[in-house]
């Protein structure tokens, strides 16, 4: 079954949304995981079945359910959200392979770095007016100026999940 997605603009259903993150810290002994309680994003499919868009996330809405961590992740030794409040990705394309298999490449800013970063999202909803995409892909903190690392407490890549549900902007 291969979904043909609808041409026009697309605004992200923040309700129906959410992107984690989740890292092993404590050398490797303990997962800690968080999400980012505000985003907002959208996009354009154009006639050609190019796509592209947005994703903002808002630094200071990471919860990690830890307040003194939290502090700590929006303080200067990480994403530094005083000068940097946004993570922003935004996608140079995104291409429909196969029935729900859809390349994205893009460019990931994080504390004002910015680099290429491309993944695979798998399409698992689509209708004339919604769709819902699901990924999962690592990033290497340490790329973005994340590089505090006291006692070689946390080694490793971050996982970033996300389930991101697109509605069709009717005029």
């Amino acid at each position: 079954m291969t979904v043909a997605v609808e041409t026009g603009l697309w605004q992200l259903d923040t309700g129906a949304s959410a992107v984690a993150l989740k890292h092993k810290t404590m050398w490797g002994l303990v997962t800690v995981k968080g999400a980012f309680g505000a985003l907002r994003g959208g996009g354009e499919v154009a006639a050609d079945g190019s796509a592209g868009g947005t994703l903002t996330l808002d630094v200071a809405s990471l919860d990690t359910k830890n307040a003194k961590r939290d502090e700590h992740l929006r303080g200067a030794d990480f994403f530094d959200a005083a000068n940097h409040p946004e993570i922003t990705y935004v996608v140079r394309s995104a291409e429909l392979r196969g029935a729900d298999s859809v390349q994205v490449s893009g460019q990931l800013t994080v504390r004002g770095i910015s680099r290429p970063h491309s993944f695979t999202a798998k399409l698992t909803g689509a209708s004339a007016d919604a769709l819902t995409l699901e990924a999962e892909f690592t990033v290497d903190r340490a790329e973005f100026g994340l590089g505090w690392n006291q006692l070689g407490m946390i080694k490793g890549l971050t996982t970033v999940t996300g389930t991101l549900r697109f509605t069709r902007v009717t005029a």
